[in-house]
């Protein structure tokens, strides 16, 4: 009897966390609860962004090796504008957590309208900049005169629309800064199974879609991530949230815009190291071919589908702290980010071990290329072979940016990723009987020292000093 009540218990938990509940305050719920309501929406909100990605890579496989490259040049150069989007959500969750900690609601909301107003003119510029030049873009990168002509159409809609990227990520930041982790969920959920609908309608032309080819990819996702930045200005101005904004909030408030900008730019300079080597390591596989960059990029998406969803638990982390920072509760702030790092341990070893298993079967889904499953295969052991040590990296580092201090992530970064990431990746690839697979070890050993240096520096405590 006691059991079926503790799992109707635990069932009505799960429910409430998807459904939302604006009234619970989490400086004072118990730790574990706090981090399951939290942490459930965040993770089912990553693990749709998974889907999609897997999904959307699946029908692109379908085109050949080509099309699977462009996809794989496009995201890597669309990392820097994620940089951009990261950096500002950065500052924008740990400054609207840190407000909500403090109860002060009217702060958070004049925080989101700057946060947002800042994200659109940074949106127009980069989107109009990056889909004028993007067959430049992709030849820069080292694509072949072949995937620039298959990819140009995708990559100048990736790019065009790379503002609802931005817009997307602002927005769901305040979202999860204010603890309405529903929210941000249903947004990517909307915006993705719209995605997932309609790219093999453009794709293959089924019924009265147009035949776009890998094209009709780019089209389709931007679609969709349109339409959820339109949902989330309305949840955001009509009481959906705890942080409603008005339209008379929106003008330009100098001291708050630059506190945001000032916070982001370390953010940026973070997510920058970490993205600029990314793009490194695939330039780095453009020497050996499009078989190879198919098999990193199939490889990449079923690695993401597993590391989103633990983002959403570190995620979790990062508003706790910044909450309980704000609500001066430091040693609350630092139990929940061990509890939530042991939970992620678990989960991502169990995934360790499945895909490690069964790399195989897993990248046959996407491909029947032997050469590109025999890369992805071989990218996908070795990557996970280091899973155990990412789920502490990525709470850590969540932990530090929820506080607010952004530079102890931005220098964990230059060391582990620029100082030895790159340099053994080059030298593993280029100077070793690995080859290619030398890349994907380089990885697994710099992620893994990342948590080490990451949970050893959260040790130390300075974070809770961090003003916001």
């Amino acid at each position: 009897m006691q059991v079926t009540t503790q799992r109707s218990s635990l069932f009505s938990s799960i429910r409430e966390a998807v459904m939302g509940n604006t009234h619970r305050d989490f400086t004072e719920e118990s730790i574990g609860r706090a981090i399951m309501f939290l942490a459930v929406p965040m993770m089912l909100e990553m693990m749709m962004e998974s889907l999609f990605a897997v999904v959307d890579m699946f029908w692109v496989a379908h085109l050949g090796a080509d099309s699977v490259a462009t996809v794989g040049f496009t995201e890597a150069l669309l990392t820097l504008i994620y940089t951009i989007a990261l950096g500002l959500s950065i500052a924008t969750a740990a400054t609207v957590a840190r407000r909500i900690g403090e109860k002060d609601p009217q702060a958070a909301s004049e925080t989101a309208a700057q946060a947002i107003m800042m994200g659109a003119i940074i949106a127009i510029a980069v989107g109009v900049t990056a889909g004028i030049f993007a067959p430049q873009l992709l030849a820069l990168m080292g694509a072949s005169p072949a995937v620039v002509k298959v990819g140009a159409g995708y990559a100048r809609a990736i790019f065009g629309g790379s503002g609802t990227v931005l817009l997307l990520f602002l927005i769901n930041a305040v979202f999860r800064g204010a603890g309405d982790a529903s929210l941000a969920m249903r947004v990517l959920w909307t915006a993705n199974l719209i995605n997932i609908v309609l790219n093999p309608l453009l794709i293959f032309g089924i019924g009265p879609f147009p035949r776009l080819g890998v094209t009709g990819s780019g089209i389709g996702t931007t679609i969709g991530r349109g339409i959820g930045v339109l949902l989330q200005l309305w949840m955001l101005t009509n009481s959906w949230s705890r942080v409603v904004v008005h339209a008379r909030e929106f003008h330009i408030r100098p001291a708050v815009m630059w506190k945001l900008l000032r916070l982001s730019l370390g953010g940026m300079l973070q997510y920058f190291v970490g993205t600029s080597s990314w793009i490194l390591l695939i330039r780095m596989t453009a020497p050996f071919g499009s078989v190879v960059i198919a098999g990193y990029t199939i490889m990449l998406r079923i690695i993401l589908f597993a590391l989103l969803p633990s983002w959403g638990m570190a995620n979790a982390a990062a508003t706790l702290v910044g909450q309980n920072l704000g609500a001066k509760k430091p040693e609350r702030a630092e139990s929940a980010v061990w509890r939530a790092g042991f939970y992620n341990m678990i989960l991502l070893g169990i995934v360790a071990i499945v895909f490690v298993t069964f790399a195989r079967q897993l990248v046959g889904i996407f491909t029947g290329d032997e050469a590109v499953k025999q890369v992805a295969a071989s990218a996908l052991r070795i990557i996970s072979a280091g899973y155990i040590f990412y789920a502490w990296g990525m709470v850590a580092i969540q932990a530090f940016n929820g506080a607010g201090d952004t530079v102890t992530p931005t220098l964990i970064n230059l060391f582990c990723f620029w100082a030895c990431q790159l340099p053994i990746a080059w030298w593993l690839a280029f100077h070793t009987a690995l080859a290619h697979n030398g890349i994907f070890a380089a990885i697994t050993i710099s992620q893994s020292t990342i948590a080490v240096i990451g949970m050893l520096a959260f040790r130390r405590g300075k974070w809770k000093l961090q003003k916001v």
